[in-house]
């Protein structure tokens, strides 16, 4: 699907009650998935008033009530729910026949939405940005930068990019594009003073510096030729972001357990070290893999594959 060019096209009015009706049904879409009127007219660029009309008309044309409306809240309707996956369907349809059209160039060509973690699109995709756009001229990128789990539908997101592994999601083409290793870390300061851990175990001994997943407890896991050992982590800090605890383990206040795209270079100039180099770890749930995801109408989409053949290249190299 590509979103941005469905909006391009919807929000013009044309003579004719086909446009019309169009409208309304991204209105009601966007309001379900916004869960009310006003959060729904920001996402579109409108007045509250207008979708809040618009949804009227459509009400009244159905003969049937859309949304329970409250003081406190919108909610959908049974009928409203029911009526939205249809919706949601056709609106699909329409982006997608689009995405055909734009996509009928030999090359890529056109806007192309995508979402990138943030430490990762900073570190890795950023400096590489400038030759895929040398490469195809015509290509258009927007690039939002983001740890949150993104809803491609709703958020008008064409390619998300995703590190580890995820619970599968609905209607979601998933597609490989790399792997990482993850390591722990720590510097040669911090180590000095406070020991160097000979086994993961020894862990539970020192402040680590974690991942903040949402979890009061956290436990890393490490693979070694006797199997899987967990050892339970605890510290004085956590971030939600990579970035952060690496600059925190620069700086010698605990132990990190950080993707090698990420510390590899501070390993090579001996900013950090690695510890427990034979029992690869990694954190509850998560492998290292790297994955492109897609609504399943943009299988076709020579922007989709462009950007993941160069995710697959820029990963091998």
């Amino acid at each position: 699907m590509t979103p941005t060019a469905y909006t391009a096209r919807t929000e013009c009015r044309y003579d004719g009650r086909s446009m019309d009706k169009l409208l309304a049904l991204k209105m009601f879409v966007e309001t379900v998935d916004a869960k009310g009127f006003s959060a729904a007219a920001r996402q579109l660029g409108m007045a509250t008033s207008s979708v809040t009309r618009m949804i009227d008309s459509l009400e009244a044309e159905l003969g049937t009530v859309l949304f329970n409306r409250s003081t406190r809240q919108v909610t959908v309707s049974d009928a409203g729910a029911a009526y939205y996956s249809r919706a949601r369907k056709i609106l699909e349809d329409v982006a997608d026949a689009d995405a055909t059209v734009m996509d009928s160039d030999d090359e890529p060509s056109g806007p192309l939405r995508i979402s990138v973690p943030t430490a990762f699109g900073r570190t890795i995709i950023a400096p590489k940005l400038g030759a895929l756009m040398s490469r195809y001229p015509r290509l258009e990128l927007d690039i939002t930068l983001t740890d949150s789990i993104v809803d491609l539908f709703s958020e008008r997101v064409d390619l998300s990019i995703r590190l580890g592994s995820a619970a599968p999601m609905d209607g979601v083409v998933s597609r490989p594009v790399g792997t990482f290793r993850r390591r722990v870390i720590a510097s040669a300061g911090y180590l000095e003073q406070h020991g160097e851990p000979q086994t993961p175990a020894e862990l539970s001994n020192h402040d680590c510096l974690r991942f903040n997943f949402g979890n009061p407890q956290q436990a890393w896991t490490f693979l070694s030729i006797d199997g899987e050992t967990r050892v339970s982590v605890n510290g004085r800090f956590k971030s939600n972001n990579a970035e952060v605890l690496r600059e925190l383990a620069l700086a010698g206040t605990g132990i990190a357990l950080l993707p090698d795209w990420l510390i590899d270079q501070d390993i090579d100039a001996g900013r950090l070290v690695e510890l427990f180099e034979n029992s690869p770890a990694y954190p509850d749930n998560a492998k290292s893999e790297i994955s492109a995801l897609y609504l399943p109408n943009h299988r076709g989409s020579k922007r989709v594959k462009a950007f993941i053949a160069f995710m697959q290249e820029m990963m091998s190299s």
